[in-house]
Formats: structure tokens, C-alpha cells, sequence
């Protein structure tokens, strides 16, 4: 079932955003070569809980970690591990939810440890570009089909593949709400949009193949033919002009 968020709700959203904001440009000051994946989450779950925030992501549906943290060819839901160390030229996927007064944000962003291929940085480029494309589509009236096409139409013009199987969804009380809000499409087609939904626009692309698989442990999506991925995301809130990004800078 979709929801409308009222006032106070948003309210509450904005607050859930903005911590989010706040963990991710911590995130970004202490990512370095040699560490590790495990304590990159576990200084992320102490700074999450020092502004007030609840890591959203600890324990969901048994999740064992903070954040999810997806190194190169993992798409996304990558586990913190003491054995999976940090190098130099990775691409590191961050994906954070912070909860606050019982309410989800969620948002991600890939970055680059020190000096990267030029692939890499195109990937990242131009997956980010996908991500505020698809956002400009947002307003009352829309369709989500629309996030989808434009997403997809960028990632085609730049060659990148298209992960299909996962896609954004719903926000609020719960971190995964609906609509889905899949990163291809046709314009024009599914749900409407209206003012006061909360939606999580987040591109996968890949610089090889759209094919993906699940890794034993049951959570890690890596890609099939082992090349690098990208995740951007941010939650945003439609308004009644058009959109709001919560998990931005304010």
C-alpha cells in the first residue's frame, strides 16, 4: 500500500534525511586504503548513534551490519568483513539508512579510494548523472515509469548495463515500502505520483553486463562477469511543484 506522509511526518523524514547526509560525508572523510569494511561500519554505527540517529539497516531482516558497504563488482548489500581489506583504485559503495522518531532514510553513493581508472570514474560519472535525471522527473502527476526510461536512456547512451532485479521503492515507517521504482522502463506507464509520497531513486549500473548473482552468504549481489558497479541514491519527497531530496545537503 502507498502512503501519503503528512506534515508531521515529513517533518520527522527531513530530520531522518539529513542524519543520513551527515553519516555519508563522514563516511567519506575516513574510507582510506588498509581498512577494513568491518570498521568502516563499526565507525559508522558509533557516528550514526552520536547524532541521534538508529543505523537502519542494523538487523533488517537479519542484516548484520551497519551499513551496507559493496566493494567493486558488488552491486549492493555488501557485509562488512574483517577480511575484506580496502585498496587503493577501489570503487566503494556506500548505502546508509538512518531512523529517526520511527521514520527510514536511505541513501547511497559510490566513491573512489585515491586514484581510479578512468572506466571507474566514467562509471561513477555518469551513474550519478543517471540518478539526478531520474529525480528531475518527479512531481505530481507523473508517472514512475519516467524515472525508469530516463535512467535507462542514460545508461544506453553511455553504454552501461542496466541491473534490473533490484530497484528503489517506497520510504517511511518502513525502509521498503511501495511503489517499486524500477531504473528501466517505458515513459508514461505505472503508478501516478502524487504530493506527500516518499520514494528511493537509486541507479545500479555496471560497466559490463546487466547480469547478476547472489553470493552464499545470501545477501551480497555481485556482478556476473565480475565488473565494477555503481549505486547512487537518494530519498526524496514529491511536492506539490515537484520534488524535495531529503538525503541531500541542506
Amino acid at each position: 500500500m502507498i502512503t501519503i506522509k503528512s506534515d508531521e511526518e515529513i517533518k520527522y523524514m527531513r530530520e531522518a534525511g539529513h542524519l543520513n547526509y551527515l553519516t555519508r560525508e563522514y563516511l567519506k572523510t575516513i574510507i582510506k586504503p588498509g581498512m577494513t569494511t568491518k570498521e568502516i561500519d563499526d565507525l559508522c554505527g558509533e557516528y550514526i548513534k552520536s547524532i541521534g540517529g538508529i543505523p537502519g539497516f542494523k538487523g533488517y531482516g537479519g542484516f548484520p551490519g551497519n551499513i551496507c558497504i559493496s566493494v567493486n563488482e558488488e552491486v549492493v548489500h555488501g557485509i562488512p568483513s574483517d577480511d575484506r581489506v580496502i585498496k587503493e583504485g577501489d570503487i566503494v559503495s556506500i548505502d546508509v539508512g538512518v531512523m529517526i522518531h520511527g521514520f527510514h532514510s536511505d541513501a547511497a553513493e559510490t566513491v573512489p579510494v585515491g586514484k581510479i581508472s578512468k572506466e571507474k570514474e566514467n562509471l561513477l560519472k555518469h551513474t550519478k548523472e543517471a540518478l539526478y535525471i531520474g529525480i528531475n522527473e518527479v512531481k505530481p502527476g507523473a508517472k514512475v515509469g519516467n524515472i525508469g526510461a530516463r535512467v535507462q536512456g542514460h545508461a544506453k547512451k553511455h553504454h552501461l548495463g542496466v541491473v534490473r532485479e533490484l530497484c528503489g521503492h517506497g520510504v517511511g515507517r518502513d525502509l521498503h515500502e511501495d511503489p517499486d521504482v524500477p531504473n528501466f522502463g517505458k515513459y508514461g506507464t505505472g503508478v501516478t505520483l502524487e504530493e506527500g509520497m516518499v520514494i528511493a531513486i537509486e541507479p545500479m549500473l555496471t560497466l559490463g553486463s546487466e547480469k547478476i548473482y547472489c553470493l552464499s552468504n545470501d545477501w551480497t549481489i555481485v556482478t556476473r562477469d565480475k565488473k565494477p558497479s555503481a549505486h547512487f541514491e537518494h530519498t526524496v519527497l514529491v511536492t506539490k511543484d515537484g520534488y524535495e531530496i531529503l538525503t541531500g545537503e541542506k
